[in-house]
C-alpha cells in the first residue's frame, strides 16, 4: 500500500513539476508576444521577473515539501498543475474581458497566484497536521 501511494505520488510530483515548467515558458511566450512592441528593457525585465515569480515559488516548494505529509504534498502538486494551466488560460487572453489592457492581466495572474499560494499551502498543512495528530 505505502509503494503505491508512493508510486502515485511521485507521478503527481512529476506531473506537475512538468506542468510548471510547460506554464512558465508559455507565460512568458504569451507576455513575451504581448510586450513585442515594448522598448524599455526594464520594464520588460520586471514583466518577466513579475510573471516567473510563482512558477519559482512552487518549484522552490517542492524542494521544501519533503517534510510534508502526504496530502499536503498532494495538495501543493494539485495547486501546481491548476495555477499553470490558469495562468495559460488568462495570459492566452481567452477569458479577458473587452477593454483590458493586455498588461493588466499580467500584473493580477501572478499577484492572485501568490494570493492562492500563501492562503492553501498554510491551511493545508494546518489541516493535515491536526487530522495526523487526533488519529
Amino acid at each position: 500500500m505505502t509503494e503505491k501511494i508512493s508510486s502515485n505520488q511521485n507521478l503527481l510530483r512529476t506531473t506537475a513539476l512538468t506542468v510548471v515548467l510547460l506554464g512558465a515558458v508559455g507565460s512568458l511566450y504569451f507576455m513575451f508576444n504581448v510586450g513585442s512592441n515594448q522598448k524599455s528593457v526594464l520594464l520588460l525585465a520586471l514583466f518577466t521577473a513579475w510573471v516567473l515569480s510563482p512558477f519559482v515559488g512552487l518549484f522552490v516548494a517542492t524542494k521544501i515539501s519533503n517534510r510534508w505529509t502526504v496530502v499536503t504534498r498532494s495538495s501543493l502538486y494539485l495547486l501546481m498543475i491548476v495555477l499553470s494551466i490558469g495562468s495559460l488560460v488568462a495570459y492566452s487572453g481567452a477569458l479577458t474581458p473587452s477593454g483590458t489592457k493586455p498588461a493588466f492581466i499580467f500584473l493580477v495572474i501572478p499577484f492572485v497566484s501568490w494570493l492562492l499560494i500563501v492562503i492553501v499551502i498554510p491551511i493545508v498543512r494546518r489541516w493535515s497536521r491536526n487530522r495526523n495528530t487526533k488519529t
